[in-house]
């Protein structure tokens, strides 16, 4: 069994972050990437997709997002090549093509078990896989007897394939309003909701929304650590998304109460035939490779930790939760502080400390 100081497993954003500090601690991590390329879920998010942070809020730590225009809001595709070129750059073993089936705890080693058959022993582990792999699919009403197609956010593209149908999207988060507000352009779409949508400002008094929330410390705060539940966020908007809701394109209505065949039946009473479905219901931490590790994730399937560090299992660590630390934490501008935090500690446990 080949034998390695760190397992970084997961190659995108917070993979990477994670290598960068390990490095930087005199650590040698080893990233394991399902994909065939390190970065991450990017490739596969919605096309018309762009960051909510400007250029200079966006980077990962030692290299800037490029560009002279540090005030634009990136392109899907540019954090794509952002992050090839950093892997490109960074002095770590990326192995891609390596899906982790199970980690397992063997004497003082972790046992890393890579589908096909291979295995790793590795003295520290950082669970970096984010959570595109588990799209979280809510028990709706009468959803298993809807005869129309069901498709979550992580499965939309573009709007194309859509044109002039019936539409439902369920949400009330960035993702849900941006492919309903998308969509509404050539299709018949409702967004519909527990409540109403919450909106934040893109931009207060000239200013983007990160410069605030960096400036008064929001950012960096440590609240993850208070919270039993991460709080819902708020639709980050320039303004056309109120707007487009305002018009009734999409229109919002409370959640659907039952389903009958391609038929929706909404709380007034009235049945609807609808063609798809679209469930921008968010994500959870994509972590069944720790199921057999005990002591990693509780009844639920969530990480059992604090900061980032396994409460329960010393070696183990996380990068990229949500609200892991902060409200950055799984953001390109925030992971590499919480990753220079996890691998500090890491190797201070390594080290006997």
């Amino acid at each position: 069994m080949e034998h390695i100081d760190v397992a970084v497993i997961g190659g995108g954003q917070s993979g990477l972050a994670a290598a960068h500090a390990l490095l930087r601690r005199g650590l040698r991590p080893v990233v394991l990437e399902a994909s065939d390329r390190a970065t991450g879920s990017w490739p596969h998010y919605y096309d018309s997709l762009t960051l909510f942070s400007p250029a200079r809020y966006s980077s990962l730590p030692g290299m800037p997002f490029p560009g002279t225009d540090r005030d634009r809001y990136p392109h899907r595709d540019e954090v794509v090549a952002y992050l090839t070129t950093y892997a490109d750059r960074l002095d770590a073993e990326i192995r891609t093509g390596c899906r982790v089936t199970a980690v397992r705890r063997t004497g003082d080693c972790f046992a890393v078990e890579v589908e096909g058959g291979g295995q790793l022993a590795a003295r520290a582990v950082v669970a970096a896989s984010g959570t595109f792999g588990h799209p979280h699919r809510p028990a709706l009403p009468g959803l298993q007897e809807f005869t129309g197609q069901v498709l979550q956010a992580a499965d939309y593209r573009s709007p194309a394939p859509f044109s002039g149908r019936r539409m439902v999207v369920v949400g009330a988060g960035n993702s849900a309003v941006q492919i309903a507000a998308e969509l509404a352009e050539t299709a018949h779409v409702t967004l519909a909701t527990r409540g109403p949508v919450k909106f934040a400002a893109q931009r207060i008094l000239g200013r983007d929304l990160h410069f605030w929330t960096a400036r008064t410390g929001l950012d960096t705060a440590p609240l993850g650590r208070f919270l039993a539940r991460p709080p819902a966020q708020p639709v980050i908007d320039d303004g056309r998304y109120r707007a487009a809701l305002t018009a009734g394109r999409p229109d919002r209505r409370p959640l659907f109460t039952g389903v009958d065949g391609a038929r929706l039946v909404w709380p007034d009473g009235q049945r609807e035939e609808a063609d798809a479905i679209v469930l921008a219901t968010g994500y959870r931490p994509d972590l069944s490779y720790l199921a057999r590790l005990d002591g990693a994730l509780d009844a639920g399937g969530n990480p059992q930790h604090r900061e980032g560090l396994a409460t329960g299992v010393p070696g183990l660590a996380f990068v990229g939760l949500e609200w892991q630390r902060s409200l950055s934490s799984n953001s390109l501008r925030g992971v590499g502080r919480d990753a220079a935090r996890v691998a500090r500690r890491l190797a201070a446990h390594l080290a006997g400390r």
